[in-house]
């Protein structure tokens, strides 16, 4: 199940000649990660980071930059959760404008404890991950 947002491209997302900056891409797709945990997992980063002491790091991505995004466009991103592993999941994020692709992003997190070290994703956490996951859980 997709999990959708439209997005304006503003001003202090762009250089100089008013397409997005490239990392304010890296920017947006952690937001849109973030916006995941609390809105559809209802496990926001602030308890994950804040409250629990636990972190969820990137430790990959991959992007395929299409097209440029340009000041006052409004485009669509969509972000799929693709696999939940032991302490990882995969996620695939595409940005589009009339249904042209500008931007497809892979990226993978891992579930870190407080002592620095990737642990099992918490069982309530994991639950509401796979039902929102495309592909299923690896055993």
């Amino acid at each position: 199940m997709s999990y959708e947002r439209r997005f304006d491209i503003t001003f202090g997302l762009c250089d100089a000649a008013g397409i997005v900056f490239y990392p304010r891409y890296f920017e947006m797709t952690n937001l849109m990660v973030e916006q995941f945990f609390a809105e559809v997992l209802d496990y926001p980063y602030s308890r994950i980071h804040l409250e629990e002491g636990n972190a969820v790091p990137t430790v990959h991505i991959e992007a395929d930059f299409r097209a440029p995004s340009r000041l006052g466009e409004t485009v669509t991103w969509t972000l799929d959760l693709t696999r939940i592993g032991t302490s990882s999941a995969d996620f695939a994020l595409q940005l589009t404008k009339d249904g042209d692709t500008r931007l497809a992003v892979r990226l993978t997190l891992v579930w870190v404890g407080r002592d620095g070290r990737p642990e099992a994703w918490p069982a309530r956490l994991r639950e509401r991950m796979a039902a929102h996951c495309l592909k299923g859980q690896d055993q």
